[in-house]
């Protein structure tokens, strides 16, 4: 039985209370004064339309506790609702490590790699064979906190499937877990507006191995870079190509004009599009989603993936098939992930808030891509990414219109996000874009790190009635109960 102390308490002045179904429990087999819940130290606040939200991490003797978080919100009328998510821990609990950091690395990237030399024996990532194996991670000490309280080293390295964390006991070496915590999209695609089969309405261009040709090259758009910094570099208020194959671009008259078959063209399409897209999201009201110059690293991973990782707040686009970040879709599901953890620090630690990601990053994409497709084919995410590993029409990585239910449910958070991505698209289709979007990123700074489908089902329910009434909150609970989430 798990002991964390989990719940949602309170509100007051306006906001009903919510329950998530979350208990406090105590630690198994210990007596209360056997055990501590540390101490909290803030780590971030964050304002949002209807009020401000303050995150802490939770701690013991100085050290970070994996997954103990704390949360409290507070609204405009005065409400004042809290999240606890902390772990019971044995207050004689030794944070003294028998384990050297180097040992600790050391076996976490044995098991790393051995998980990839399985999926190259299965034939489960096509492109693993491209792939470096993992290389030298940095190691923290942390405490796991529950029945199975102990010390350990989290050791971030990256390897074939992105950016993995591994908790290698401090004590016995053991490799308690090992788990992706970057979030991937395995596409590749273009960067024109938003992308050359959507602009052109044409699905037989090919990528042919990033040459010039002249139907992409009708497909490229001439644009305004705005928020540029004046460094003669793509760096500005809401964007940074901080790394990038070939080397950063640079130019000191701020011209970047490239064909599709140089490799800086990539840089500025990413620039571009999420300079757009932060945009937008300051129209709709919020000034802190992600306010920041979101680092970039381009054409810098030779797989077919790209990942957003949590751990250094880096967006690191591949290059296999297509390049991904040819397809403005591809860069606008990786910002996905990047405004969720920056919304909910350390988002996404169970199955569902994983496929809640996921779902929202395709979601993200398709939102963006309204007013510039002309409605080619909406529903359908990364469509120039997907030519390179689709032989058929319409080329899509995913849909947000599946018509998948909670039903549906296979434990693989790609393919379950599309149940939410497709409770997103009709809450789209129900209230209409701008209102959609404003009441599901409000939603999400009252996600748990670890929530479910229903609860982030229920405070986006919860913000769509707080902005807009019952009747739209209806609107929202039918998409839901639609998908068998509520």
């Amino acid at each position: 039985m798990s002991n964390r102390r989990k719940a949602i308490v309170a509100v007051t002045a306006g906001l009903a209370t919510i329950s998530l179904g979350l208990s406090f429990t105590s630690a198994a087999g210990a007596a209360p004064e056997a055990t501590t819940l540390g101490s909290l130290k803030l780590v971030k606040t964050k304002t949002s339309l209807l009020g401000k939200h303050y995150w802490y991490q939770q701690t013991f003797k100085g050290l970070p506790v994996i997954n103990g978080y704390y949360a409290k919100h507070e609204t405009k009328a005065g409400g004042v609702q809290i999240a606890d998510g902390r772990d019971a821990i044995p207050a004689n609990l030794d944070v003294s490590a028998k384990l050297p950091a180097a040992s600790a690395t050391t076996k976490a990237t044995e098991a790393i790699n051995a998980k990839a030399a399985r999926a190259r024996i299965a034939g489960a990532d096509k492109e693993a064979e491209k792939v470096p194996a993992a290389g030298k991670g940095t190691a923290q000490l942390a405490v796991i906190g529950g029945p199975n309280a102990r010390l350990v080293w989290a050791v971030t390295s990256r390897s074939s499937e992105g950016s993995s964390r591994s908790l290698v006991d401090a004590d016995s070496g053991a490799v308690v877990e090992s788990k992706v915590i970057s979030d991937n999209a395995t596409g590749h695609g273009s960067v024109f507006d938003p992308n050359p089969v959507v602009s052109e309405q044409n699905e037989k261009l090919v990528d042919n191995n990033d040459k010039n040709s002249d139907e992409l090259f009708l497909a490229q758009k001439n644009v305004i870079l705005r928020n540029l910094d004046g460094s003669g570099k793509l760096n500005g208020t809401y964007v940074n190509i901080a790394e990038a194959k070939g080397g950063v671009a640079q130019n000191k008259n701020n011209n970047f004009v490239y064909q599709r078959a140089n490799d800086k063209f990539e840089q500025v399409e990413a620039y571009y599009q999420v300079n757009q897209t932060q945009e937008y999201i300051h129209k709709l009201g919020f000034t802190e989603v992600n306010n920041e110059s979101q680092d970039f690293s381009i054409n810098t991973y030779d797989g077919d993936n790209s990942f957003y990782d949590p751990s250094t707040d880096v967006i690191t686009m591949g290059e296999g098939g297509v390049d991904d970040a040819e397809d403005a879709e591809v860069i606008w599901h990786e910002y996905g992930h990047a405004i969720q953890d920056d919304v909910v620090p350390g988002f996404g630690e169970s199955l569902e808030a994983g496929s809640i990601g996921e779902g929202f990053g395709d979601y993200w994409a398709v939102t963006n891509s309204i007013p510039v497709s002309k409605g080619f084919n909406l529903p359908c995410v990364m469509d120039w990414d997907a030519t390179s590993y689709t032989s058929t029409e319409p080329h899509c990585l995913r849909r947000t219109d599946t018509g998948k239910t909670t039903d549906d449910i296979v434990g693989e958070v790609h393919d379950d996000g599309e149940i939410w991505s497709n409770a997103l698209w009709d809450i789209s289709l129900a209230l209409g874009r701008e209102k959609a979007n404003k009441a599901i990123l409000e939603g999400t700074f009252f996600y748990a790190p670890d929530t479910s489908f229903a609860d982030a089902a229920r405070v986006t329910v919860q913000a769509t009635r707080l902005l807009y009434g019952k009747a739209d909150a209806q609107k929202v609970t039918d998409a839901f109960k639609a998908r068998k989430i509520l």
